[in-house]
């Protein structure tokens, strides 16, 4: 019997015609294979936020009294449209969820969506999809082994929170609950993502309209909660998997019945993705790809042209992002500094050193518009990565196109739609903070954080030169050490000096500490060396694809 090798992997060859499903286990085995490290950083991450959260929670909430004071706070609009509505916030159960539910569920729906077009469109734009049915695979095998393997991440994740929310000592209804919940929002995005796998001809076509449906999806949630009476949604809510997954409302009435719609959803949605795939020719989308212009025009022609319209989507979305996220940290500053004790230890982390409450709870709006900036210019620079793992850069390169300044037009994007952020949102949060600061003085304090994100850009461009197999998941497990140290660094003993060693801690967090130059210059300095090895190794090294 002869054999095919993909990666490592030895599959003896049959004919496909065996089955639909011939070869699952196979298939599932080279999946997880495949993609073992990527789906254990996103499960570890997001359930160790629980107790991260929890901690900070109760630090900043010891008494009744002050989750009291919190619910009050709670209970605004700009609190219900970004993280739902505070049905139970005068308990440690119900704060947790407004501070991290939302994050956690639509965190868990994109990695359904980039995991199941990672391993279903994208391998069929590089041809793998082929390779695999021509050998042990029937004609379903490998897409019933995404959707397995993606919701599996979903399983898992949700147990490791319902689990930590246990250890935490939380009431065990609510726990079981609130990981159910994120993981049914997980598991209906594998649906969702399903079709638009069959529906897009691109792997950047699916991820894009996946995203799309989150945004719509989260956007009809919030209509709905803006529009509540009380703590009870609008009907708006019953249109949105993430509403219904909302209304199960862990540490409240703990109701099971929506993690049937959800799971229903997933079900339909895999059911009706086979149906499709069945019906389409291999390499193909159900949604023919719109005919462009014979030629192109000089602004495509040009590298950051195609760049620019190349991540288009991406750049209005984060924008989108940032205007949200500067009206909302203005709109609940000075609320926040009223419920937040001074004399207790997470009061002490906002304060920094030693300005006013309201100064140090701006410091760290502006800390989250820098971490924003940055998760954005890693994201944006990744599609360089991309682009050469699908092999679409060798075509570009075979022209008169520079390696230099192919890459140049990724990093620039990256660097100018990220600070373009970083000023946006600043301005918002000032403007909208009802006379706590100015706009002016947020987008300074924010533009400190430039420095940052071009020491992470910097990280990405040596590790894309030196390491690029694994350029991407290392820097975002940088990016995420940073976010922790800075963000939480003083509730896990961190002393001032480990802290400044991260690129976001090094930043003064303006206005709560007094500006310091030293840092900024170093920062941008050890980005600047960074990306010149990083371009200087890129363009004598091979091209690798994946």
């Amino acid at each position: 019997m002869s054999a095919t090798t993909i990666q490592g992997h030895l599959l003896p060859m049959q004919r496909s015609s065996a089955g639909t499903l011939a070869g699952l286990g196979t298939a599932v085995r080279f999946i997880m294979h495949r993609n073992w490290l990527r789906l254990t950083i996103w499960a570890a991450v997001l359930a160790v936020m629980i107790p991260v959260v929890y901690d900070s929670q109760q630090q900043a909430f010891p008494t009744q009294a002050a989750r009291d004071a919190y619910s009050q706070v709670a209970n605004t609009p700009a609190v219900a449209a970004m993280t739902g509505l505070p049905y139970a916030a005068g308990s440690l159960g119900g704060i947790l969820v407004i501070k991290i539910w939302m994050t956690l569920a639509v965190a868990l729906g994109f990695a359904s969506i980039f995991l199941v077009t990672r391993n279903g469109r994208a391998d069929e734009e590089a041809g793998r999809t082929e390779l695999l049915r021509s050998a042990a695979l029937g004609r379903h095998a490998y897409s019933v082994a995404n959707y397995l393997v993606a919701g599996t991440l979903s399983v898992v994740t949700g147990l490791l929170i319902s689990l930590l929310c246990l250890s935490l000592a939380l009431p065990t209804s609510g726990s079981w609950v609130m990981g159910a919940s994120i993981a049914g929002i997980g598991i209906a995005f594998v649906g969702i993502s399903a079709i638009c796998n069959q529906l897009a001809t691109t792997s950047r076509g699916a991820n894009s309209l996946g995203v799309a449906i989150i945004a719509l999806f989260y956007f009809l949630r919030a209509g709905a909660d803006l529009q509540a009476t009380s703590t009870t949604p609008s009907a708006l809510s019953w249109y949105s998997p993430i509403g219904w997954a909302q209304n199960m409302r862990s540490f409240g009435e703990n109701n099971w019945l929506p993690l049937l719609a959800l799971l229903g959803l997933a079900v339909l949605g895999c059911m009706l993705a086979l149906r499709l795939e069945s019906r389409r020719d291999l390499g193909a989308g159900i949604l023919a790809e719109r005919k462009g212009p014979a030629t192109s025009s000089r602004f495509i022609s040009h590298p950051l042209g195609l760049v620019l319209r190349l991540q288009r989507s991406s750049l209005i979305g984060w924008l989108v992002g940032a205007v949200i996220a500067g009206l909302f940290f203005g709109g609940v500053a000075k609320a926040m500094t009223a419920v937040l004790d001074p004399s207790n230890p997470f009061a002490k982390s906002f304060v920094g050193s030693g300005h006013s409450m309201l100064d140090g709870v701006m410091g760290i709006f502006v800390l989250f518009n820098g971490l924003l900036a940055g998760a954005f210019a890693i994201q944006c620079l990744a599609a360089a990565r991309s682009e050469e793992e699908s092999g679409r850069l060798e075509t570009q390169l075979a022209g008169s196109l520079s390696r230099f300044n192919w890459l140049g037009a990724h990093v620039l994007v990256a660097a100018l739609g990220s600070v373009v952020m970083l000023l946006l949102g600043g301005y918002l949060t000032g403007v909208s903070s009802q006379g706590a600061a100015t706009g002016g003085s947020m987008m300074a304090a924010s533009f400190a954080y430039w420095p940052a994100v071009l020491l992470v850009l910097g990280v990405l461009l040596f590790l894309q030169g030196f390491a690029p197999r694994l350029s991407t998941g290392l820097t975002w497990i940088i990016y995420g050490l940073s976010l922790m140290a800075a963000m939480f660094g003083g509730l896990f003993s961190l002393s001032d000096d480990v802290i400044k060693l991260t690129p976001f801690g090094a930043v003064p967090r303006l206005p709560a500490e007094d500006f310091v130059l030293l840092p900024i210059i170093v920062l941008s300095i050890i980005a600047v060396l960074l990306a010149i090895s990083g371009f200087w190794r890129f363009r004598a090294r091979d091209l690798m694809p994946e």
